[in-house]
């Protein structure tokens, strides 16, 4: 065995103490130290970026729902201000035809006919005015003219005694025809109105309201 190969197997010959093999050694070492890295930061930069997505997404669906429930809000603010007003607006309304009710006559009767008159349907003008007709059908009663129908007493009037005669034969035709027509006899409540304002013409001239 020569000096060379005992060299080598000896302590001082292992390659531990070679400055070339451990040169070579740590500059692999760096190399993949800084492989590691790269791919670290790497990883790292893609987990940021999904999370500033991530956030940024969220962010979107909140913004979104904040925005929707203000509308909403503004919505049922709308909607609660339009019901209040609409609701004072009926009262006053109420308020008024009661008022008006009050002012015009004690007469139940009457009193039922103008209810029929300020009713939002459109049957109801045709009621208020069978109603105002019934009325002066009673009313001829008291002022002493015969017969069996409203017509019949209207007949036996003459215009010294009755000076609203061609009027009251003005609205009960036309209250004959509501009850011929049907729902067929088209009515508005302006004429109706006008028809009623007849009616309430001749009743006061009797003091009958």
């Amino acid at each position: 065995m020569d000096q060379n190969t005992i060299f080598e197997n000896s302590i001082l010959g292992s390659k531990w103490f070679n400055p070339d093999y451990l040169f070579n050694q740590g500059v692999t070492f760096f190399n993949n130290l800084d492989f590691d890295i790269e791919n670290g930061a790497r990883i790292l930069s893609v987990f940021h970026t999904f999370l500033f997505l991530f956030g940024l997404f969220f962010l979107t669906i909140i913004s979104y729902c904040i925005i929707r429930m203000l509308e909403i809000r503004r919505k049922e603010h709308k909607h609660l201000r339009h019901e209040i007003a609409e609701y004072a607006h009926h009262q006053a309304e109420h308020e008024k035809k009661f008022q008006e009710k009050e002012g015009v006559s004690k007469n139940e009767r009457w009193i039922k006919t103008l209810d029929y008159l300020f009713s939002q349907h459109s049957s109801d003008w045709k009621l208020a005015i069978i109603e105002a007709d019934a009325m002066l059908d009673s009313l001829m009663d008291q002022l002493g003219f015969k017969g069996e129908t409203l017509g019949d007493k209207l007949k036996s009037a003459d215009q010294d005694k009755f000076h609203n005669l061609t009027s009251a034969w003005e609205v009960h035709t036309i209250r004959n025809n509501i009850a011929h027509g049907g729902a067929s006899f088209e009515l508005s409540q302006r004429e109706a109105k006008r028809v009623i304002a007849i009616y309430e013409q001749i009743f006061r001239g009797f003091g009958y309201i």
